[in-house]
């Protein structure tokens, strides 16, 4: 059998269980941080909030693995997630990669294969070396803590300069580790479509992609192209309603299933415990449904008034998770069963 590597160490893909596949615990600035001082950041309420809610996911909701894809240029910080985290009754799955829509910071110019520094020391590109010790070595501070997923971007600019760059190092690194790629796209440019042309080029299975953000879309044309490609689907912002509602994500989602793509979808929240961009008191007044509950809470219950059926729901809560973090056929199709679903 399959395992899967998490913030408590490697697990059998028999463990992964209910998954939400695209979230975070905290995404974080620490140079703003070190100079601005936020009102509303106090690590011990945000470690009780967070511990409560966590524990709770899982005791109350069934919930039993959970994908933190907060990478670089997001404030990743897996010692505090790992001290946050203790205790709670989850298997977290920490990611590498980089979040940028555009630029990177100085020290990977310097630093690369043709850069002022790199061209002296040789070796790989230092993207593609730190994705591949994030996944294989460990993670720096934690004791050999491995990622189990690359998350990459997309945004307005497209794939251009430092992007193709950081495409190129998670190609790289997906392809001698095998770990999934899951994206952040926005649907006002299409980025799926960039997103897939580029994997397609570079060598990169679909089958190994997870196109996120697609759920901010009601589009269907475009989606149903992003799963015949042969990626998976990250619907997983169900309560940021600043971008679009729940009602219409539900439609869209329950019109997919219905012809038949069950099997391409996964569902998630996008959602965090603190930013200092969009702080809890903001949430609480212009997104309050933007949380880690709300999928156990209105979604599914929605789904199910329209008559979605279980094995619908597992199929995206349970065994395509399952195929995305392993890319074992036989780990999905024991997952299956092991859940009831013919």
């Amino acid at each position: 059998m399959s395992s899967v590597n998490t913030l408590r160490g490697p697990i059998d893909s028999s463990r992964i269980g209910t998954a939400l596949m695209h979230e975070h615990i905290m995404a974080r600035n620490p140079e703003l941080e070190q100079n601005i001082v936020h009102p509303e950041y106090d690590e011990a309420a945000i470690f009780e909030r967070a511990r409560k809610s966590l524990t709770s996911l899982h005791v109350d909701k069934g919930i039993d693995t959970f994908v933190d894809l907060t990478v670089l240029g997001l404030g990743r910080d897996v010692p505090t997630v790992r001290r946050l985290t203790e205790g709670v009754p989850l298997n977290i799955v920490v990611a590498t990669g980089y979040y940028t829509a555009k630029d990177l910071p100085t020290y990977f110019h310097t630093h690369a294969p043709d850069g002022l520094v790199g061209k002296t020391l040789g070796g790989p590109d230092v993207l593609e070396k730190m994705f591949l010790d994030d996944l294989t070595n460990g993670i720096p501070r934690t004791d050999g803590v491995k990622a189990g997923i690359i998350k990459i971007v997309t945004d307005e600019h497209g794939i251009t300069g430092d992007l193709d760059r950081v495409y190129r190092a998670a190609a790289r690194a997906q392809a001698e580790t095998g770990v999934p790629i899951s994206t952040h796209t926005n649907v006002h440019f299409a980025n799926g479509r960039d997103q897939q042309k580029w994997f397609k080029a570079n060598g990169v299975d679909l089958e190994r992609t997870v196109i996120g953000h697609s759920g901010d879309s009601t589009d269907l044309d475009y989606l149903k192209e992003l799963m015949d490609n042969g990626s998976f689907l990250g619907m997983d912002r169900f309560g940021m309603e600043f971008v679009l509602d729940d009602e219409s994500r539900v439609d869209t989602l329950e019109k997919l299933l219905a012809q038949g793509y069950a099997e391409k979808i996964t569902l998630s929240h996008d959602a965090g415990f603190f930013s200092i961009n969009t702080p809890p008191s903001w949430r609480a007044k212009h997104t309050p449904n933007w949380h880690h509950h709300r999928i156990s809470d209105y979604v599914l219950p929605e789904l199910r008034k329209r008559g979605v059926t279980e094995d619908q729901i597992t199929q995206m809560m349970v065994v395509n998770p399952v195929q995305v973090l392993t890319g074992d056929a036989d780990a999905a199709k024991a997952a299956a069963v092991q859940a009831g679903i013919s």
